[in-house]
């Protein structure tokens, strides 16, 4: 890249900037131009909008911290639930749905695929099939009742069935009619949003008064119609699009397509957002998409993607709906959103089984409505694979709730002072001597000490946690707590707590302790399936329990197993095998196991018989489903004699498919794996 203004640069040192500030600057302006012109000019973008107008954002921070950087015409002015306790709860007259999620148009055209199947099954192979589009508004759903024309009920999404009455504040939003141009009774559905620019005045008004920020107009829509005081939401400006209705009286025909229905709702006196349109193939679809996509940032309001629904509604009520979601209509996101920020070091955390995981400490950035200052690294090799380095700027990516990611290195920000990660020889967290030592066949490094603070606290963690022992009253804090003062060290000290012992600890009171111990002896009885889970067995995750427990049926053959018999497990190869037959023979897991056994009573699973409808069968589950939990799930399979995996393989028989499934999705469909929605999952079950 060019370089750009060094003399004026360097002419400002003498002026009090620091050298650090103005050359991050000059980097910055350089890195910005390069893009700006690979955007505008090239149509060959390498980084996403997000990442860029995310460096734009520093340079202005810069320059607002050190006004004597900026130049007259620099480059950056050239850059382009569930229902609240406080409301009364609204029962639904039409049950509220949500669409599932396309991130790419391959994704899109599986879902066409899916839709034209069911059109067949239903003796419609031959109708005509066209898409209509609407902007996805980043806001908040919100379900309108009007009788004889007259607005008499406002309520939020809520879990779909149960929402919240937020009639007086919805009354506050002028776009909203009191009463439509015809005595009708109607329900719609539609959005309230906030501007971008009534976000930016509301978080600069509360930034003075020393009050959070909203991570985004959608968050502010939510608090807004969420006030108690509907003055306070009046003061806000909320605007709404109505896009659906859900039930008509008798009198009114009901239209034959969506966008016939966008049109009606118009003539009724709503406000339906301009920019819907109807296309006949996905290809003229993705066009739309795209030109949204790049001009999202030009409207007022906030947008995460598009919504996809075919228009006949003779169709959509032929597909009908899956346990969450429309058949006829899908929401077609936007790329995740990414930002930039700074590596500003790297930590090894130990994990239970004492391997160590480089965690990135970042400087702390807002992406996707949260605020992140770490990302794990994984292992060595992903380091060595980013080539990060202490110091670098990144990009980081965060799509939904999903965990933060390190996309990659803005070497182009390299200074020359970033610092080389290397595992060190020892971490004395660990324990003992502090060695590590690298784990054989694996990029992953562990402690050689097995039993260090970091190891334990972590390894109690998961001793009561949920899929374990499940004792709810026993969580991190208290752990800690019990740790810091010798009151446990070994698994079964749980189990001899006494109510002095803890009436001694700082902030328990006596209803506390009484609740803890209950908690503690119900936890007594356990599956084995759960101690298997609980007791930190290398290699061995939740499923390789099951497999175990259902295999061998009692600890005492278990125990007792050879290689050969484990070998053979489906699921469990020689690695495994080998670390359950070391874990056993180990004398010091040995006293352990006695020792719980002398506190605890292995029951027998109560899931052991409700029929065998899956037995032989193999399920894999991704995503989420919104009828159950996926333990829940799990649970059902196990009870009628199915089987659950952790990973998709040729030997899966289904992958139930939730909401935001991910790539085990995608693995299924490559290997030819029937998947099922959560509604045929529910059938078979």
């Amino acid at each position: 890249m060019p370089g750009q203004g060094r003399f004026w640069y360097t002419s400002l040192m003498a002026r009090k900037i620091p050298t650090k500030a103005a050359d991050r600057h000059a980097k910055l302006s350089e890195l910005i131009t390069h893009h700006a012109h690979l955007y505008h000019s090239l149509d060959a973008p390498e980084i996403s909008d997000e990442a860029y107008d995310s460096l734009v954002r520093e340079l202005q921070e810069i320059e607002s911290k050190y006004p004597g950087l900026k130049q007259p015409g620099g480059v950056e002015e050239r850059v382009g639930g569930q229902p609240l306790k406080e409301f009364a709860k609204v029962k639904h007259r039409t049950r509220q749905w949500s669409f599932d999620d396309a991130f790419d148009f391959e994704e899109l055209k599986r879902w066409e695929t899916r839709a034209r199947n069911f059109m067949d099954k239903a003796g419609l192979a031959g109708e005509k099939v066209e898409y209509c589009c609407e902007l996805k508004i980043d806001g908040l759903k919100i379900i309108l009742a009007y009788e004889q024309g007259h607005l008499v009920q406002g309520a939020t999404r809520g879990d779909g069935v149960v929402g919240e009455d937020v009639t007086q504040n919805v009354k506050t939003i002028r776009s909203v009619p009191l009463s439509l141009r015809r005595d009708i009774d109607i329900t719609v559905v539609g959005e309230a949003w906030i501007s971008q620019e009534d976000l930016r005045e509301i978080n600069a008004s509360r930034a003075l008064k020393g009050e959070p920020s909203y991570a985004n107009t959608r968050n502010l829509a939510a608090g807004s119609l969420r006030q108690l005081d509907p003055k306070i939401t009046a003061s806000r400006r909320l605007d709404s699009f109505i896009y659906d209705i859900d039930a008509l009286d008798s009198e009114e025909s009901f239209p034959k397509t969506q966008s016939e229905e966008l049109e009606l709702l118009r003539e009724l006196g709503f406000q339906a957002n301009p920019h819907f349109a109807v296309f006949g193939s996905l290809e003229e679809v993705q066009e739309y998409y795209t030109m949204w996509n790049e001009k999202r940032h030009d409207l007022p309001y906030g947008l995460d993607g598009i919504v996809i629904k075919i228009n006949s509604r003779k169709i959509q009520d032929a597909l009908g709906y899956t346990g969450k979601s429309p058949r006829w209509g899908i929401a077609y996101k936007f790329p995740a959103e990414q930002v930039t920020t700074v590596v500003e070091d790297i930590v090894l955390q130990i994990g239970r089984t004492g391997v160590l995981t480089p965690v990135a400490h970042l400087r702390p950035v807002t992406v996707a409505g949260s605020t992140v200052s770490r990302a794990t690294l994984h292992n060595e090799d992903e380091i060595r694979r980013l080539d990060v380095r202490i110091g670098d700027t990144v990009i980081l990516q965060k799509a939904g709730d999903v965990i933060p990611d390190i996309v990659s290195v803005v070497k182009e920000l390299r200074t020359g002072k970033e610092k080389f990660f290397e595992f060190p020889t020892h971490v004395p967290q660990c324990g003992g001597d502090g060695r590590i030592e690298r784990v054989p066949g694996q990029a992953a490094w562990r402690c050689v000490y097995k039993n260090s603070f970091a190891q334990q606290k972590r390894k109690f963690y998961h001793f009561v946690s949920k899929k374990a022992f499940d004792i709810d009253s026993l969580g991190p804090k208290i752990i800690d707590l019990l740790l810091e003062h010798n009151l446990i060290n070994e698994y079964v000290d749980i189990f001899t707590l006494k109510k002095g012992d803890l009436l001694e600890l700082p902030r328990f009171a006596e209803k506390s302790v009484d609740n803890l111990l209950s908690s503690v002896q119900t936890a007594r009885h356990v599956t084995l399936a759960r101690l298997l889970i609980a007791i930190s067995i290398p290699q061995v995750g939740e499923e390789t329990a099951h497999d175990l427990a259902k295999r061998f049926e009692t600890l005492g053959k278990l125990r007792k197993a050879t290689f050969s018999e484990l070998e053979v497990i489906p699921g469990i190869g020689p690695i495994i095998a080998q670390s359950i037959v070391d874990f056993f023979a180990a004398e010091e897991n040995k006293k352990m196991i006695d020792n719980l056994l002398q506190e605890i009573i292995i029951e027998k699973a109560a899931s052991a018989a409700v029929s065998q409808n899956l037995a032989g069968k193999t399920f894999v589950l991704t995503g989420t489903l919104s009828t159950m939990s996926r333990d829940e799930a799990k649970e059902k399979i196990r009870q009628h004699g199915g089987d659950v995996s952790g990973s998709v393989s040729k030997e899966t028989d289904y992958v139930v498919a939730g909401e935001k499934a991910g790539s085990k999705l995608s693995q299924a469909q490559k290997l030819g794996v029937t998947v099922l929605s959560e509604e045929e999952f529910l059938k078979m079950l």
